[in-house]
């Protein structure tokens, strides 16, 4: 029994430091706190080894925050384009 005593103590360490993980991920998912660190987080990891995938992120953000040119109130592009 002396023998086993350092691996029940090194298995309840683990499971104590397990339990503990599960808890503050079920925190963090519910308050919602993780968004801008893991955002973070992740962004620094795909630019530091995925550089053609981490360029690709930034452009199809740029894309998505780009609008699209509104045509005038009192429909001068359509009547140009028209008479053109």
């Amino acid at each position: 029994m002396h023998a086993l005593l350092p691996y029940l103590v090194m298995l309840g360490f683990l499971a104590a430091v397990l339990g503990f993980f599960t808890w503050l991920a079920r925190r963090i998912r519910h308050r919602g706190t993780a968004g801008g660190a893991m955002s973070g987080a992740l962004a620094s990891y795909e630019e530091a080894f995925r550089a053609t995938s981490h360029a690709s992120h930034y452009e199809i953000r740029a894309q998505s925050e780009r609008k699209a040119p509104t045509d005038s109130p009192d429909g001068w592009r359509r009547r140009r384009r028209g008479k053109g």
